[in-house]
């Protein structure tokens, strides 16, 4: 128990230690803030770039035939998982 004590004792010590003798009350006030938020709400002189590399033309995203098939099967495979379920639960399948 004495052990826990010096450590606690220690150890708030060495936190103690490493703050800073500025003034707290300086990082909340008002103007330290505004000053950020003022820079972020100036208007943008900059004028935009087209950028040379950007691909106008869509990627193909047409699947492959087996990629086509493996969402064919997962389809079934689901449609039948429903099924299997509606007749568990005695009722007849929406169609």
């Amino acid at each position: 128990m004495k052990f826990r004590i010096a450590a606690v004792a220690a150890t708030s010590l060495a936190l103690a230690a490493c703050g800073s003798a500025d003034d707290a009350s300086t990082e909340a006030e008002a103007e330290t803030v505004e000053v950020a938020a003022d820079e972020a709400m100036t208007p943008i002189e900059e004028e935009p770039v087209a950028d040379p590399a950007a691909s106008l033309e869509p990627a193909e995203t047409a699947p492959s035939a087996a990629e086509a098939a493996s969402v064919e099967e997962a389809g079934d495979s689901a449609a039948a998982t429903a099924e299997a379920a509606m007749d568990a639960m005695g009722e007849d399948p929406a169609e």
